[in-house]
């Protein structure tokens, strides 16, 4: 590869580079970032073709690969399974291998830096996200005071939804994303208010489904209004005689209108996932070795995921900023936390602690997450 060393394909490698990226940066930008080329599957590449026991791989000029071009090939491990396999030409390429499982899907296979810079440009807002999220809960708290249902009103209760519960924000419509429902496609029938109780349940991404309740007198009577606006959709705000139905793009606008900084409705799970991890690392208490350090960071990682809806593994991927296990590893983790039990400038003490952890400079390691799944 001639990719530069700062592109090493360890998140925590790559932090550095993407310092510079806007939330809103177009997947180009990511994958010059990471020393890489966009491309797509619509481009000639190279196909895998049966042949006896194995599989030959073969240009779209006809040329069969040996060699050095054959054993990157078989390196991207792409399962036999497959069928319709495109491999990219340039081993530069972000996206690395398409085909079909044996379900029926599309699947992919990305290049590891492409992955990094991906989750890496979201870990690096995590500390502008804690220094906006007071402003953020303050404007809510505002706008929810509006006595009309209005665009401010709505989008505020959807997005103290949001912090409260962290249900993903949705796709514009359920179809985009083979009917999995997120916070801005709930309808009423999703949703069972008893009191101050409310109670969520709808399908998932991957048809799973999705089963939480939570305890919030005010969001309680909020949603009671929301569910007498006319048609199934639970959230739309009064323009004149229209009601208009929210979407993600929506609530994104008006967090940056509140927040003045580029900040997406999907940077509160990253920043739930991670302090629901670090809570738990604070409950196991320092760990006595490394054995130890690895089942307390897995344990860590479960309660985050199980918080979310995700699987273990799409949760440490993706959900959960690696400086918080590896400060837990590398034993600046207690400092981190205060004895204040309340709230301070409108964070916990466990967000008080994630928003220092977030912000510590440490060297580079080793994988954070070493222990399989």
């Amino acid at each position: 590869m001639s990719a530069p060393e700062s592109s090493d394909p360890t998140v925590t490698g790559i932090l550095p580079v993407v310092a510079d990226l806007p939330a809103d940066a177009p997947p180009e930008a990511h994958a010059e970032a990471a020393g890489l080329v966009y491309v797509s599957d619509d481009e000639p590449g190279i196909r895998r073709v049966k042949r006896g026991r194995g599989f030959s791989y073969v240009r779209d000029d006809g040329t069969v690969l040996e060699g050095e071009g054959r054993e990157r090939c078989q390196a991207l491990a792409i399962p036999p399974a497959w069928t319709d396999v495109w491999i990219c030409e340039d081993e530069r390429g972000h996206l690395q291998a398409t085909g079909v499982d044996d379900a029926g899907r599309k699947q992919h296979r990305y290049h590891p830096r492409w992955r990094a810079v991906r989750d890496a440009t979201k870990f690096h807002r995590m500390q502008a996200f804690s220094e906006a999220l007071p402003r953020i809960r303050a404007a809510v708290d505002r706008d929810l005071r509006k006595r009309r249902l209005c665009r401010e009103r709505v989008l505020a209760l959807v997005v103290a939804l949001l912090d409260e519960t962290l249900i993903r924000i949705g796709s514009r419509e359920p179809d985009d994303e083979g009917g999995a429902i997120g916070l801005t496609t709930l309808a009423c029938d999703h949703v069972d208010v008893h009191g101050d109780r409310v109670h969520f349940t709808f399908p998932g991404k991957s048809g799973q489904e999705q089963d939480l309740e939570v305890r919030h007198p005010r969001l309680a009577r909020q949603l009671l209004r929301c569910e007498e606006i006319p048609g199934q959709r639970l959230f739309a705000w009064q323009d004149a005689d229209e009601w208009r139905h929210v979407d993600s793009g929506e609530v994104n606008d008006y967090l940056r209108e509140i927040a003045g900084d580029e900040l997406t409705a999907k940077d509160f799970r990253t920043w739930g996932g991670t302090v629901v991890a670090a809570d738990t690392l604070r409950r196991l208490g320092a760990p006595a070795d490394e054995r130890e350090a690895d089942a307390n960071v897995l344990a860590a990682v479960d309660a985050a995921a199980e918080r979310l809806g995700n699987t273990r593994a799409v949760c440490r991927a993706s959900y959960l900023d690696p400086r918080v296990p590896k400060a837990y590893r590398f034993g600046h983790f207690d400092a981190a936390w205060d004895d204040d039990p309340d709230e301070v400038d409108g964070l916990s003490p466990a967000e008080r602690a994630v928003q220092r952890l977030v912000d510590l400079e440490l060297p580079p390691s080793q994988d954070l997450a070493s222990t399989d799944d």
